[in-house]
């Protein structure tokens, strides 16, 4: 899988506003500040596709990106901790949720996890929320260049025995650094295979 060609497309504050064009559309989502703007740069290779920020919950809206003009990379809003007000944060959810249960071209679901973190209740429920709604999901381990790559190991082995597994299959699992590229070419991969 080559990306030939990556752009912004739009950003809707719901699926109302997502683009009419029904291409495939992979969408990637995480609690707030996993690593999402700084992975979908690394797929895309280019630096500022997605804003990078410091700050925790910037991303608010649904962004979509055309991928080779025939596809799209959706960058949903973080769900966890969010500089927004309790309403702001219950409407964007709201948004996410009708997205991923309503959108017909969503081909798959990328949920980023921080590797160097514990399994988290809000990463274990909005898993739980996912193999519910019967949409095809992969996980991705963000920032394992921050530690070793056992701990990294451990870390894939613990979530897995919490959050997956009970499912049959699983859904794949990928490891990757925007750092160290690591990931980039498995995961382009498996969107391939989707195409």
């Amino acid at each position: 899988m080559k990306i030939k060609s990556a752009t912004f497309e739009i950003s809707a504050p719901n699926l109302a506003g997502a683009p009419r064009l029904a291409q495939p559309e992979f969408a990637f989502i995480g609690r707030s500040n996993v690593g999402k703007s700084s992975l979908l740069n690394l797929l895309t290779e280019q630096n500022n596709l997605a804003r990078v920020s410091d700050r925790p919950g910037k991303t608010r809206l649904l962004n979509f990106y055309s991928i080779n003009q025939n596809w799209r990379l959706v960058d949903l809003p973080g769900y966890g901790y969010a500089h927004v007000s309790k309403t702001e944060r219950a409407d964007f959810n709201e948004a996410v949720a009708a997205y991923i249960e309503e959108r017909e071209n969503l081909r798959g679901v990328f949920v980023l996890i921080d590797s160097r973190l514990e399994p988290q209740p809000i990463d274990l429920e909005f898993v739980a929320w996912l193999v519910e709604t019967r949409v095809t999901f992969a996980v991705i381990f963000t920032k394992a260049d921050k530690q070793s790559p056992s701990r990294t190991k451990e870390a894939v082995a613990r979530f897995r025995e919490v959050a997956l597994a009970e499912l049959d299959p699983p859904p794949e699992i990928f490891v990757s650094s925007s750092k160290t590229k690591a990931g980039r070419k498995e995961i382009l991969a498996y969107i391939g295979e989707r195409l």
